[in-house]
């Protein structure tokens, strides 16, 4: 038997399919029906307990090219029901063994119906999964388990280059997924890839056409070095920012930033191109969002806008080159319809 405790003293029983022990993380939920080893080894999960609302996770198994960092950055993972014998011609290992090699601790059998359901009433909420019952002194230590500036734990150490063309594109990690890398890599550009607290002179010594804000995990007010570094750089060169790296540009510009009440994570959420009047269904994970109040009007414009609940899905500066975007164009897991947003960012390269 297995638990998930959570800091209201909710539990949920299940059973252990990962390593054995005790971790505590934010609990949220991922609405994909695909794309669990994508997630699992997504950066901006770090710290977190992640519940799947599709029921049956595993039956493609995990294999070593849909990694999107180095290993597993979750906490822990929640499923309803797990498949031990996957059926897919790219995979190499059954989920079981991949968390368990890798240290994750898991929980099957849970009714992931209605934890979902009681974290969109409440709010995300830290929780435990432990193999046992909890004491009372673990159900008191829940709430106070927090992870500060996890963009800290899952930046790069130091500069790395990733050949490619002409334009040299240079990226701020705060956790930024390999697949963001291999799209500006797709479009003949050289990478130049730097830690979250570099600052603006480092980077514009390399000479760099352009430059992505990477996704990451946790609070963006966390992160004010890299506001400072936004703001000098954005008067040099076009810039484009992705999740985290979207938020920190409009505290770059004034704007402020907010917790959601759970979030947006998974592969179908639909956002409005406010210029276009078309609708786009995208891939996110993200907890935090701008506040649309606080834009300036001299300053920024909003682009997208989230059709489930309104909030800002992406700004563009007015007199700056550089705009924002709240949801992944490169998808991985999703849909792949706004991957031309690094069209986009070349083009601005090209006219500035």
């Amino acid at each position: 038997m297995a638990v998930l405790a959570l800091e209201d003293g909710t539990i949920f029983h299940g059973k252990s399919f990962g390593a054995k022990g005790t971790v505590t993380g934010e609990v949220v939920f991922h609405t994909g029906m695909t794309g669990y080893q994508e997630l699992l080894t997504d950066p901006s999960y770090y710290g977190q307990i992640v519940t799947m609302t599709y029921p049956m996770i595993g039956n493609y198994g995990v294999n070593s090219l849909d990694c999107e960092s180095s290993g597993p950055q979750v906490r822990g993972f929640i499923v309803r029901e797990y498949c031990d014998y996957p059926g897919n011609w790219k995979a190499e290992e059954d989920l079981r063994s991949y968390l368990i090699t890798h240290h994750l601790k898991a929980l099957y059998g849970a009714d992931t119906r209605a934890l979902t359901k009681k974290i969109r009433e409440q709010g995300s909420m830290m929780g435990m999964i432990s193999d046992g019952m909890p004491t009372k002194k673990e159900m008191n230590s829940i709430k106070t388990k927090q992870i500060s500036n996890p963009v800290e734990l899952v930046t790069t150490k130091k500069p790395y280059r990733i050949p490619g063309g002409a334009k040299r594109i240079a990226v701020l990690d705060f956790g930024v997924k390999y697949s963001i890398l291999q799209s500006l890599v797709d479009r003949d550009c050289t990478v130049l890839v730097y830690p979250a607290r570099t600052d603006a002179e480092t980077i514009w010594k390399s000479r760099p056409d352009g430059v992505v804000l990477s996704n990451g995990p946790g609070n963006p007010k966390d992160s004010w070095d890299a506001v400072k570094t936004i703001r000098v750089l954005a008067d040099r060169v076009p810039i484009m920012g992705i999740c985290l790296g979207h938020q920190l540009l409009a505290l770059a510009y004034g704007a402020d930033t907010e917790k959601l009440k759970y979030g947006h994570r998974g592969c179908n959420h639909p956002v409005v191109d406010l210029k276009q009047n078309r609708v786009y269904m995208t891939s996110q994970n993200h907890g935090y969002t701008v506040v649309e109040e606080s834009l300036r009007s001299d300053q920024a414009e909003v682009t997208y806008r989230n059709l489930n609940d309104g909030s800002v899905e992406g700004i563009r500066l007015k007199n700056k080159p550089a705009f924002g975007v709240q949801f992944h164009p490169e998808a991985c897991p999703g849909p792949r319809d706004t991957a031309y947003l690094f069209d986009e960012l070349l083009s601005l390269m090209n006219k500035f």
